[in-house]
């Protein structure tokens, strides 16, 4: 059980295995999937925790509350169950669905260079933030950015004018009025 399916780098982490629910060996989840039930779509998992991985396989979950209770593949018990507690949950990038048009998983967006419309560089996309209203890009400088202020971008098409991931860049108008 400490192989992995794919290589490290292939692997996105959707979730986390928070702690033990029950006395039959089920685990709680936290899920980081949109909707949070969608990590319950993915069958087999890589499980990683510092340098230790195992692999898993999802019985049966459920929803309860904003958490997720799942029952994994020859674990019956509590407390062998409590020795999955903060392993992450991953899966291959491969197994994620197709997106159409101009969608984009977020692990596809962050390391992305954004330029402004007047061509300046402005930083690199570090992470998102989920918000209320809209998503949220944390762009971070880099030698050969405009300046070295970090900048939080509405992830919206008044701002974001053009994705391109093939040249690695994001184009924004970040001057608009959101």
């Amino acid at each position: 059980m400490n192989s992995t399916s794919a290589p490290a780098e292939d692997l996105l982490v959707i979730g986390k295995i928070v702690s033990v629910h029950g006395v039959r060996g089920d685990v709680k989840i936290y899920s980081f999937t949109d909707p949070i039930e969608n990590l319950l779509s993915y069958p087999r998992w890589t499980l990683r925790r510092g340098d230790e991985t195992r692999q898993a396989e999802l019985v049966k979950g459920r929803l309860q509350g904003n958490i997720l209770v799942a029952t994994l593949k020859d674990v019956a018990d509590r407390e062998v169950a409590r020795g999955y507690a903060d392993f992450e949950i991953c899966v291959p990038r491969a197994e994620l669905p197709v997106l159409e048009g101009d969608e984009y998983y977020w692990f596809q967006l962050q390391g992305l260079t954004v330029i402004d419309q007047l061509g300046q560089v402005l930083g690199r996309v570090d992470h998102l933030l989920e918000t209320g209203a809209n998503d949220v890009l944390v762009v971070k400088p880099f030698p050969g950015s405009l300046d070295d202020r970090e900048r939080l971008l509405p992830y919206i098409d008044q701002c974001v004018l053009r994705v391109d991931l093939v040249a690695g860049e994001m184009h924004v108008d970040w001057d608009a009025d959101f």
